[in-house]
């Protein structure tokens, strides 16, 4: 299976994104742009929708 290798910007950890994704299609298009891993996504989007009820 056909993937990339991207290194997160929150975590500063390597993690493949694999062919078939949207972050995979993302980064074709574009290699400059900001990408980070399924785990930091998740975290910041989790800490956006507790500050959003504040």
């Amino acid at each position: 299976m056909i993937y990339y290798e991207i290194l997160c910007y929150s975590c500063k950890r390597k993690f493949k994104v694999y062919e078939g994704s949207l972050k995979y299609k993302q980064f074709k298009e574009s290699r400059s742009r900001i990408f980070c891993c399924d785990d930091c996504s998740l975290r910041i989007r989790l800490d956006a929708i507790k500050n959003f009820f504040r």
